[in-house]
């Protein structure tokens, strides 16, 4: 793990690019500043005419997929884009790349890029009302010690199951899957729900993501009581040529 010095020495350096306050910036903060360093790389280029930072890259290993590493990044100059993606990402290598839709044109102009999606950024809003407890959901711990909430059919297994894909001291990013065979009978919304209110209860806010052509995920979202944020992530898969 990067030492306290270092940790503070690189948020200053990013500063002017990251707002951590902001559910847009959630992923990035938490993977240049909180994921641990001996799973992750960042390059950051420095405009000498402003003197600072204008730009940073994040190359990480994580559980969501072990055969592409995740890339997100910041530029505020297309060269400062260009420079950052011939430092940070082997050629012919596939990443997973997660950026804010708005540096879209940029990650297409200079990367092979597949498989993509626009995800809409969700914020977690506390109901009036308590949700109704299903008596099948088992509550518990992932192997990092966060969240994790599932519901089986004693019958065939089937379920749905929560939990996080990442958390920092501010914000957590909730996933879920529910087996197609026992959609409709609220178990998704009761797993995702109760890994919400665990979150909130450990003084973390919960976002949820989903691409925005996906129905059920988004109709699962809002009915637990997340609102968009009208933030936008522009997600695939990406290849820097040899050539570059």
């Amino acid at each position: 793990m990067a030492s306290t010095a270092a940790r503070e020495s690189r948020r200053a350096a990013l500063a002017p690019l990251l707002n951590e306050q902001s559910p847009a910036d959630a992923l990035a903060v938490y993977y240049a500043l909180h994921h641990p360093a001996d799973r992750s790389e960042i390059f950051v280029h420095h405009s000498e005419a402003l003197r600072r930072a204008d730009g940073f890259l994040v190359r990480a290993r994580t559980g969501m997929d072990l055969f592409r590493p995740l890339v997100t990044f910041r530029a505020d100059t297309k060269d400062a884009a260009q420079a950052l993606f011939r430092d940070g990402m082997i050629p012919s290598r596939p990443y997973y790349l997660v950026a804010p839709e708005s540096l879209s044109g940029w990650i297409r102009r200079y990367l092979s890029i597949s498989e993509t999606e626009i995800y809409k950024i969700y914020r977690f809003v506390a109901p009036l009302t308590a949700a109704p407890i299903n008596v099948l959901l088992v509550t518990g711990q992932g192997p990092d010690g966060t969240p994790h909430a599932e519901i089986r059919s004693a019958a065939s297994q089937a379920g749905a199951v929560a939990g996080v894909n990442w958390i920092s001291p501010r914000w957590a990013e909730i996933y879920v899957h529910t087996d197609p065979a026992v959609r409709g009978r609220g178990w998704g919304k009761a797993v995702v729900g109760s890994v919400a209110q665990q979150l909130i209860a450990r003084g973390r806010m919960p976002l949820y993501v989903t691409s925005d052509t996906n129905e059920y995920s988004m109709r699962l979202a809002e009915a637990v009581g997340f609102v968009d944020t009208g933030y936008r992530e522009f997600v695939g898969q990406a290849i820097r040529s040899a050539e570059d």
